[in-house]
Order: structure tokens, then sequence, then C-alpha cells
């Protein structure tokens, strides 16, 4: 069973590893990323970050879908991650029984688009309105969702963030 779907653009580090994989309790950690899933080394950098105590797997946004609707999953405690709104919103839109969607660290370097920067919601969220409209978009499915950074911070509903 899914415990925590994680918007976070690092994907695997200190805060994962540590702080956010023992908060949940999960044996298994899944990173949905395109980029991640067709790059050896990224692969081998976030195998090294992740903690011993949850398998990883680092898969395509679709494979990654597929391996969480399979009925297998539901005998796992899984946190999944995912890099950017995008994938956040196909995967929420497309894996069944997701109970909260966190927003962690998002959006802090980019190039501006169309001449302007992302604007600035909390200390680590930053968004284009297209990438805001995907996270409210990901806030109406129902889905529990929160900005909370870590465990010790106190979670703020993302839909108060984003107004």
């Amino acid at each position: 069973m899914i415990v925590m779907v994680r918007l976070d653009e690092r994907l695997i580090h200190g805060q994962v590893a540590i702080k956010w994989s023992q908060h949940t309790g999960v044996d298994r950690i899944v990173v949905a990323d395109d980029e991640a899933a067709a790059n050896p080394l990224i692969q081998k950098s976030l195998m090294m970050a992740a903690p011993a105590t949850a398998k990883t797997a680092i898969k395509s946004v679709e494979a990654s879908i597929e391996l969480l609707k399979n009925p297998k999953a539901a005998d796992h405690k899984i946190l999944v991650i995912v890099s950017n709104p995008s994938a956040l919103l196909k995967v929420v839109t497309e894996v069944p029984g997701i109970p909260l969607v966190n927003i962690g660290n998002y959006g802090r370097v980019a190039s501006k688009e169309d001449g302007e920067p992302r604007k600035t919601y909390r200390k680590n969220l930053y968004a284009y309105e297209s990438e805001a409209m995907e996270l409210r978009k990901v806030a109406e499915t129902g889905i529990k969702c929160n900005y909370q950074t870590v465990p010790d911070d106190t979670p703020e509903d993302l839909l108060n963030v984003l107004s």
C-alpha cells in the first residue's frame, strides 16, 4: 500500500532517506522519474542515498504507475517520490488508494519561463503558474495534500499555500 507520494525535485536525499522513511515506516521506495530511469549515473547516486531499510526502485513514471497498480504492492508500505508537478498529477490520477500527497522541495533552481521567474510560495516551494495549476489539480482530487519539508514541520494544506 502506498503510504505517501512526495514531490521533491532532489528525489532521494538525506531528508527522504532518514527522516521521511523512518517517519512513514516504509519498506519500499519508488522513484517515478523519467530522467532518473534513463540515466545510470543518476540511478547509482539515488541508490547510494537510499536507506538500507527500504528496497528502492527507480522507474519511468509510466512503469512506476504499473508497478504501483500491481496487487502485490498492497503487501508493502511504499513511499513514492516524483520530481515535478506533471509527474505528480499523472501518478495521483492513475493510481488508486493514495492517502497522502506531500509537497517538499520544488522549483528553487530554474530558468525563467516567458521571461518570468518562478513564484515563491514557501521557503522550499517555487512554481510557475502552469505548475501551480497542476498542483491545484492534484489537491482537487480529494487526496489529502500538504506542504511539509520535514516531518518535524507543521503540515500546511496545499491549497492554502497556493492561494
